[in-house]
């Protein structure tokens, strides 16, 4: 059963054991998890690949954090090139990706309390992340039940907030409520500190003394006698301020034995890097496009409005500006016929919307001599360059340059992770260490059982930040997380024990 709500940690201890930077699904999961929550195999259930379920028959009195996940993972396929991460989704959705979204889950979640880790989440507003800032009225690429998190299913949660929508896809504010409703239900408010701005995070080394408690100082003590201090004082030292109601900044400073890097992809958007992309009129955000036009800046309007990318935040302006009938230049590197779009791999029932723009896509493209009224794809074309006098210069992938009069361009063509807080913005943790940390393209390097960076010792990260942008997959990552901790921690627990009758004061 959930724990009752508790109340938010105002005066965070310095010293904790582990503190996750970010409050989005991610950060919400992990910390579910090291609350005390655990998945069990449920008595009757039947999993339909034979071989994981025999499997998990070897081990069923033990919780899924208890066994060996690699072993549990081996042989699995799925859409996250993370093994766990496919483990725990074919755990919880059993073939979802044969179509069969209403097969049960083959687990069941038991709140352990001993099994608590005190952590901090620490993020810029409340529970749920980036999904507090998305626009309210759209529709989530993935179905309702994929954004759900253990122990709360989305249907149930939907029917209770009286949700009179028959669609199966939830709005940005219902996935945002739900996480809200979520942190509270499960009692783990009080691991959460809002409105906190991380803006530095370090190794650091620490003299005992500095310590937060005399238990700490004890500990530090002893392992000092055992040469083994030099570890625990390298310490993570975490710096920000919170934002108090009046707006102001409260400083604070924290020490951890463990990060954990939980802070998506949707801090800092991707740029074209080209002349004038910094010009006022240049925008980077569909919420600041959908601002103004609710302000009506574009009544009347001759002029049409340039957008960049053929992603699904391009193709919400798209439609943004069409019901608003604000004409639209539509640029975008790719074929229209190219299998990599995403448009091509999503069912037409599901998302009449989209297919809607990448009909206009193929059918209305630019021709010899002219665009058209209200919409114009430019296929295989990509900006050269932005004018002080609100023109745009395109060129081909044939070499062919032309130039258009714009009332406003928006580039939409991706997210990157914004770890500025980290020593050159986390580069060095990546699969290409002098290349930005990138969900696709580099996402940062870890052990694939435990989500242990392998270039930084008790550093870890899930989510985008290793690739998985579904909710669904990142849940893999925070059991994977969980049982790395619980290990470590029953081993440093059993070294202190065999000091302890050694007589070691």
């Amino acid at each position: 059963m959930p724990l009752a709500e508790e109340t938010t940690v105002l005066d965070p201890p310095r010293t904790v054991p582990i503190v996750i930077i970010g409050n989005g699904p991610s950060g919400i999961c992990l910390s579910y998890m090291l609350s005390g929550y655990r998945p069990y195999l449920c008595p009757d259930a039947v999993h339909p690949n034979s071989i994981l379920q025999s499997k998990l028959e070897e081990a069923r009195h033990l919780s899924i954090p208890e066994q060996d996940l690699e072993y549990l993972s081996e042989g699995l396929e799925g859409r996250s090139s993370n093994p766990v991460a496919v483990l725990f989704d074919t755990l919880l959705h059993p073939n979802a990706d044969f179509g069969y979204d209403d097969y049960p889950t083959v687990l069941q979640w038991k709140l352990e309390s001993e099994h608590y880790i005190p952590h901090l989440v620490l993020g810029k507003g409340p529970p749920g992340g980036a999904w507090n800032d998305m626009e309210e009225s759209m529709l989530t690429l993935s179905l309702g039940d994929w954004m759900e998190l253990p122990g709360l299913k989305f249907k149930d949660w939907t029917l209770c907030n009286r949700r009179n929508s028959k669609n199966d896809r939830a709005t940005p504010a219902e996935v945002a409520s739900y996480y809200k409703h979520y942190v509270k239900l499960m009692g783990l408010k009080r691991n959460f500190i809002d409105n906190s701005y991380v803006t530095y995070v370090a190794k650091t080394y620490r003299e005992p003394e500095e310590s937060a408690c005399e238990e700490t100082t004890r500990i530090l003590s002893e392992q000092a006698q055992h040469k083994q201090n030099h570890d625990y004082l390298k310490n993570w030292e975490i710096q920000g301020y919170r934002r108090a109601a009046d707006g102001s900044r409260e400083p604070f400073c924290l020490f951890a034995e463990t990060v954990v890097l939980a802070t998506g992809t949707f801090d800092a958007p991707a740029r074209l890097e080209v002349n004038g992309e910094d010009l006022p009129y240049v925008a980077h955000s569909l919420t600041e496009f959908e601002a103004a036009v609710c302000k009506g800046k574009f009544r009347g309007t001759t002029d049409p409005v340039l957008i960049v990318g053929a992603g699904l935040t391009a193709a919400d302006a798209v439609l943004c500006a069409h019901s608003h009938n604000i004409p639209v230049i539509h640029v975008f590197r790719r074929r229209l016929n190219d299998p990599n779009l995403i448009f091509k791999q999503l069912p037409k029932k599901l998302y009449p919307e989209y297919h809607r723009v990448y009909h206009m896509m193929c059918t209305q493209s630019y021709g010899t001599s002219s665009i058209h009224t209200k919409y114009t794809s430019f296929p295989e074309h990509c900006v050269l360059s932005f004018n002080p006098d609100m023109k745009c210069v395109l060129q081909s992938s044939s070499g062919l340059k032309k130039v258009f009069k714009i009332s406003k361009a928006l580039v939409l063509i991706g997210s990157h992770p914004n770890l500025f807080f980290l020593k050159e913005q986390g580069r060095s943790l990546g699969h290409h260490p002098n290349q930005p940390i990138a969900c696709k393209g580099n996402p940062v390097e870890i052990n694939p059982y435990t989500y242990e960076a392998s270039k930084e010792p008790n550093l870890f990260a899930l989510g985008p930040l290793v690739g998985d942008n579904f909710i669904r997959f990142l849940k893999g990552g925070a059991l994977a997380i969980t049982r790395c901790l619980e290990m470590r921690l029953k081993n440093k627990n059993q070294i202190d024990e065999s000091a302890s009758n050694n007589g070691v004061c």
